[in-house]
Order: structure tokens, then sequence, then C-alpha cells
């Protein structure tokens, strides 16, 4: 298995500037083709590595979360990776290996895995491999809930994963659910969706939960508040809570994305 990630590079001065990139009120799309060099950030604290910062809060917009496409090279990374205590991360490797440390458990991770760090660990990330390491990572700040306490740190992968098949659907649209959605000291969900060829969401979604959508595999034609547009491998797709949502798979391989969502907390009655 392949999972998409940022290529890089620029285009050569004959390709024409128009393009599907789209940022309205209620969501945005970044093709694949938008996440170039110029448009990279580098990070406090991290060596040898170059960020696509491709979502954060903003107000009246997606308010909950940070997402990140992480570039390290051969002994790269960070002591230090997280400024802020009160961010937990979740991350999932594309391409290349990460040996990860948190609170003194060090973990080695390859393509397909996945890795929640709580909010307040100390941890590290390095590429102690040869090859580029390339991952997802997802940040945001843990609403604590007194009594319950807070997620513990995991690992796990796609391959460990079981499929969740939604009911009605012929095994054409499944769910992969890296945190037991039933522990509800989680406050976030990180998943990999995937729908056959033809498979749909039969209906236009629409909730309260936020969405990070970056796409892992294939195409499909995705519903955004009232517009349908093309996605492919490698875009990324930023929804606003409320944003009315569906999606057909097209093309002749699965279409999968790593999904994030905000989960199991009453919304704030104070705005700031």
């Amino acid at each position: 298995m392949t999972y998409a990630f940022p290529q890089g590079g620029l285009p050569d001065q004959s390709v024409s500037a128009e393009g599907t990139a789209v940022f309205t009120e209620a969501y945005a799309v970044l093709p694949a083709c938008t996440m170039r060099d110029i448009v990279t950030s580098l990070l406090p604290d991290w060596h040898k590595t170059r960020t696509w910062i491709i979502a954060r809060p903003m107000t009246g917009f997606a308010e909950t979360f940070a997402q990140y496409a992480v570039e390290v090279m051969s002994g790269g990374g960070s002591d230090s990776p997280e400024p802020d205590t009160g961010a937990e991360a979740g991350m999932f490797i594309a391409k290349g290996e990460m040996t990860l440390t948190v609170d003194g458990v060090t973990s080695t991770l390859g393509a397909g895995s996945y890795a929640y760090v709580p909010a307040g660990a100390t941890w590290s990330v390095k590429n102690n491999a040869p090859d580029l390491l390339g991952f997802h990572w997802i940040r945001k700040r843990y609403e604590a809930v007194p009594n319950l306490g807070k997620p513990d740190h995991f690992t796990t992968s796609d391959a460990a994963s079981d499929y969740h098949y939604m009911p009605d659907t012929d095994g054409k649209w499944a769910t992969q659910r890296f945190a037991d959605p039933t522990d509800l000291r989680h406050d976030m969900h990180v998943n990999i969706v995937t729908f056959q060829p033809g498979g749909c969401i039969p209906f236009a979604e629409t909730h309260i939960m936020e969405h990070g959508l970056y796409v892992l595999q294939g195409t499909a034609r995705y519903l955004l508040n009232k517009d349908w547009v093309e996605v492919e491998a490698g875009d990324f797709m930023w929804l606003r809570a409320f944003c009315p949502q569906a999606c057909i798979a097209t093309g002749d391989q699965p279409f999968r994305y790593l999904l994030y969502k905000d989960v199991n907390r009453h919304p704030a009655l104070v705005l700031p």
C-alpha cells in the first residue's frame, strides 16, 4: 500500500496558473499541485525538516485543529516537537520510517502506522533511516473533562485496524478507527475512510464536526456545500462545521482518505 504525500518541486513556466484550488466560507480545497516547495515552513526546534501547513484555526472557519504534512531528511527530527503543552497529536506515516519516543517509550513506525500522543507528554521524532520520512501531523488543544482522565499514548496501523462497514452499502463504504469510539477520553478521532469504486455517501452529511480530509489514494467527486468537486490522491479538503458533504468514488481503485474530526465534547457556549 502506498499513501499520498506532497511532492514539492515547482511547475515549469509552460504550466497554466489556472487551477482547482477553492476557498469559500464553508470549505477549502487544496489540490496536491498547490503543495510546492515555496509554500513550506521551517519550524523552531525541528532540524532537517520542512512542513506544509494545510489547515490552521481561523475564526469563523475551522477552529479546532491544525494539520501539517511534515518531511524529515535522514538525521533530522526534533527533541521538542510541540510548543503547546496543551496540544495532543495524531500522526500518520506516509513514507519512510519514524523513531518516536513518548515518555520514555520508543517505537519504530513505518508507512501506514499511526501514533497518538497525549497532551503534556514528553516526546521526540527522529528519522534514523536513510530515506525521507513523510508524515501527516494533526494538532488539537485537548479539552479535559473532570474525573475522566487523558487518553494514553498508543500506536497502531492501517494494516492492524479493522474495517467497519456501513450498513446497507454492500461493503463499498468502510471506516478504520484508530481510537476506540466509545472511549470518551478522546476528543478527536483520526480515521481512514475507504470507498470501493462506485461507492458513495448516499446523502449530504451535515453535522457539528469539523473535518480535515487528506486523500491517500484514488479519485472521487466530492460534494462540498453546494458544489461538486473532483479530487484525487494528494488533495486536501477542509470543512467547516455543518458544511454539507457527500462523495462518489470514481476510477478503478479504492478512494481512501485520512479523516480528522472533533468529537465527544459539548460545544462552548461562550465564543472567544
